[in-house]
């Protein structure tokens, strides 16, 4: 015997609605702004952006803020100005996951390296630097990043043999 089928419901109505938060007004913004940010709110931001940067900070205060390995992470990420100076960001630090292997052919050879959690492993012993490795694989003093090919400028300039 067939059991019977629940009754349908319409899924809008018990969908839970989202609540328009209520603006303050601008007075209020500005006292709460200078109270958080100890400056001015600036007379070109709008209310709703004020109000959501408000409730950033206070979230952030509440719960804590990002970690300073993830905020330099992030900053490395953005865009930075063309040309060198103060003005010129660090180039962002790259990251590689643990089981990457990395290769390179060097005088008729080619080297294998996997990227390990603390270090690197090639022919089955661990090394804390790629330089290490290079250095090993070349009997100069190469860098490991440039050596494997990891940095832009050493591909650009066609830099190694």
């Amino acid at each position: 015997m067939p059991k019977p089928k629940p009754p349908e419901r319409d899924v809008r109505s018990s969908a839970p609605k989202a609540t328009k938060l209520e603006l303050p007004s601008r007075r209020a913004l500005e006292a709460q702004w200078q109270a958080a940010f100890g400056r001015p709110l600036s007379p070109k931001m709008r209310r709703p952006l004020a109000a959501l940067v408000l409730r950033f900070h206070q979230a952030e205060t509440a719960y804590g803020a990002l970690s300073p390995e993830v905020e330099g992470y992030l900053a490395s990420l953005l865009p930075r100005p063309r040309g060198r100076g103060p003005q010129a960001a660090p180039a962002p630090v790259r990251r590689l996951k643990p089981g990457t292997r990395l290769l390179r052919a060097w005088q008729g050879r080619t080297y294998t390296v996997t990227v390990a959690d603390p270090g690197f492993l090639y022919e089955g012993r661990t090394y804390r630097s790629l330089s290490v490795i290079a250095r090993e694989i070349t009997g100069t003093p190469w860098s490991g990043p440039a050596f494997f090919g990891l940095n832009k400028k050493a591909k650009a300039t066609g830099a190694g043999p």
